[in-house]
């Protein structure tokens, strides 16, 4: 989640309009309504992080940490990042490892928990950017173009937080057959390192000719694969899986409001 997005969900779960936020913080509703929405034309300072903090009853100095990592460039924030992330596994390795004085013969079972943990924390992130490449249709494959952008690289990115996959990319959705669960509009993130099963939401890549569509996927006999619309009134399409180039799963929906 951006930043807006991280302050406009607590916002609400707090029970607060933006007319009691505003008040509370000395700025106007309109400027409050263009940092949770990202229009801001200027990020907002520490001095109004540290406000909404303290209203919000956020972690002191969260929202001032979440802003300044978003204003790094995107190549050293994703080694920041990375490196973040490893540093909190093994801290908390080690935590459990105190903890449990345990011995040396079960530090596997230990660090497997750690990771565990790590995955399951609750804490807020400002996400890793991830490209925004394109469109894909919820309907019937379609022409696309990735505008021959390198891997990562793209005009325009969204974040998600908890994914590391460096090759992961996003499109937003044409057409309405992966309804209800998928909207016009939303964006969705595809991440290329998960696996992909029966029943999986998948962006999928055909190299004859070059189109895509975004649909479930079910594998079938004779390497045949049904691409299965959520809209039931949409029928399924059986394709050779000769066809297909690219299987990868979607991983995030982002609701653009």
């Amino acid at each position: 989640m951006s930043i807006g997005q991280i302050i406009r969900k607590k916002r609400e779960e707090l029970k607060l309009t933006l007319d009691e936020v505003s008040g509370l913080a000395g700025f106007s509703k309109p400027y409050l309504s263009t940092i949770e929405t990202g229009k801001v034309k200027n990020p907002p300072s520490d001095a109004i992080l540290s406000k909404l903090e303290k209203i919000l009853q956020f972690e002191t100095g969260l929202l001032v940490y979440i802003a300044h990592m978003e204003s790094l460039p995107c190549d050293i924030r994703q080694e920041y990042e990375s490196a973040e992330a490893e540093n909190q596994k093994w801290r908390r390795f080690m935590k459990n490892l105190i903890h449990k004085k345990t011995d040396v013969s079960q530090i596997d079972t230990i660090f497997t928990e750690s990771r565990m943990d790590t995955r399951q924390s609750g804490s807020l992130s400002a996400g890793r950017l991830v490209p925004i490449i394109n469109k894909v249709a919820a309907g019937y494959p379609s022409d696309f173009n990735d505008l021959d952008y390198p891997v990562g690289i793209a005009d325009d990115y969204v974040r998600c937080p908890d994914l590391h996959d460096p090759n992961a990319f996003a499109v937003r959705v044409v057409g309405d057959s992966m309804e209800p669960k998928f909207s016009e509009g939303d964006i969705v993130i595809f991440s290329p390192s998960q696996d992909v099963h029966n029943g999986d939401d998948c962006f999928v890549r055909f190299a004859m000719p070059h189109e895509t569509t975004f649909k479930r996927v079910f594998f079938e006999a004779d390497n045949k694969v049904r691409l299965q619309p959520r809209n039931e009134k949409y029928s399924p399409i059986v394709v050779d899986g000769k066809r297909i180039n690219g299987l990868y799963r979607a991983v995030t929906r982002i609701e653009v409001l």
